[in-house]
């Protein structure tokens, strides 16, 4: 294994608290909260790892101004949009929905009795494409690029979008980001080279992990840590070491836009003036909310089945 000496040292690491959601939701909030705020991870506006069961849900809600992403690593999710799109995810699947100027839809878990569990990302976008038209990237789990060098280096990887050992994901990301699905054999090393200037998130969510430091001591990442790796002007090396046989962990990195944020809830613009514009248009629905004003999903009606 290659030595690097220009690893990448960690700014903070912490277990990301549960937070309500939706209706009668909860998830580890790990991006968006006191612990780790929207400007200090520009451009990921929230990250959540959800695990919900029926009743709970999250029932017709409008979107604008940036991208949701759900990843699913255990059960299923239906979703369902004010335009005619609908469909299903399970385990390994992917939904990469730009909502652009609008979009209205419902997410809701497919059982009573398996929870749902996966990860739902927020990607900011950048100003001119904020009033896009919405669109969808899905893939099922056999679509998604998946290295495998578990019998060689100990290593597994979906890359979802970004590269794992030239292997490229799949996803157009309008904003430039990486989001990858690790899994590391025990005391298997994993170098991932980290462009200049870009912010980067590691979340374990199997097993536990060893991130090795330029100016420090190893830090542990055990079951349900999240931990931030310090911006740089230079190219830089992620180091992580597997320290339980099949751990798993999230890797986040983006390059930081760099722009004003305004939000409210579901909206997210870089103005407060652009932000009364999204209120108004969505309440006349008007300028990409078109007919939100008399839709309603099917699927929000299993939350009270």
């Amino acid at each position: 294994m290659q030595s690097f000496v220009n690893r990448k040292d960690i700014k903070k690491h912490w277990k990301p608290k549960f937070q309500n959601d939706g209706v009668g939701a909860r998830g580890r909030r790990i991006i968006g909260s006191r612990d780790m705020s929207t400007k200090e991870m520009d451009p990921f506006l929230m990250l959540d790892l959800f695990s919900i069961k029926l009743p709970a849900g999250f029932p017709d809600h409008p979107h604008r101004g940036f991208e949701t992403v759900t990843y699913m690593i255990s059960g299923k999710i239906y979703h369902e949009d004010f335009k005619g799109h609908k469909g299903t995810i399970g385990p390994g699947d992917v939904q990469w929905m730009t909502a652009g100027k609008g979009i209205v839809h419902a997410e809701i878990p497919a059982s009573k009795i398996e929870a749902s569990v996966g990860f739902q990302l927020w990607v900011n976008l950048k100003k001119e494409d904020k009033m896009k038209e919405p669109a969808y990237q899905e893939y099922p789990k056999e679509e998604i690029p998946y290295v495998d060098k578990w019998d060689s280096e100990g290593i597994r990887a979906r890359v979802i979008a970004g590269k794992v050992f030239d292997v490229k994901g799949s996803i157009y990301t309008r904003t430039p980001v990486e989001l990858i699905d690790f899994e590391l054999d025990k005391d298997a090393i994993y170098q991932h080279t980290v462009a200049e200037k870009w912010n980067v998130l590691v979340f374990c969510f199997e097993g536990s992990f060893e991130i090795f430091q330029e100016n420090g001591e190893p830090k542990k990442l055990k079951t349900y840590m999240a931990a931030v790796l310090h911006a740089s002007d230079d190219e830089e090396v992620l180091e992580i070491k597997g320290l339980e046989e099949g751990s798993r962990f999230m890797l986040i990195a983006g390059l930081p836009l760099k722009e004003p944020i305004a939000s409210y809830g579901p909206f997210v613009m870089n103005t407060d003036d652009e932000i009364s514009d999204t209120i108004s248009d969505y309440q006349d629905s008007d300028n990409g909310f078109e007919g939100a004003d008399t839709w309603e999903s099917d699927i929000k009606d299993l939350m009270t089945e």
